[in-house]
């Protein structure tokens, strides 16, 4: 099974070289047990842009869709035999790169 493990930011500033450090080493365990699919961090949500096709013309606005104080700040595609061990693996991931994490399966298609 594949989660999507969603990093949670609040902080103002970019991750600390020593959080960049740990998590990249965490990426380097996942990848060695094969958990790994892809990851990624994310730009800040302010260099977002939202398009909305629904209608006759696209519609494009700058900045996150949501004004909050969380956003998402990066994410780990992850492949995990069951939600356990996703779990498991999101908790360290959180440790390592100082952030919550929210873990969510893809959907069966």
């Amino acid at each position: 099974m594949q989660f999507l493990v969603s990093v949670i930011d609040d902080e103002s500033s970019s991750p600390t070289p020593a959080e960049l450090a740990a998590t990249g080493a965490f990426n380097d365990r996942l990848q060695a047990a094969g958990h790994w699919v892809f990851a990624g961090g994310l730009a800040a949500p302010g260099t977002a842009t939202v398009i909305d096709n629904r209608g006759e013309q696209p519609v494009f606005s700058d900045g996150p869709f949501l004004e909050s104080k969380e956003y998402l700040g990066g994410f780990w595609v992850i492949e995990a035999p069951d939600l356990d061990v996703a779990l498991k693996l999101a908790a360290e991931g959180s440790k390592h790169c100082n952030r919550r994490v929210e873990v969510r399966p893809f959907q069966d298609v």
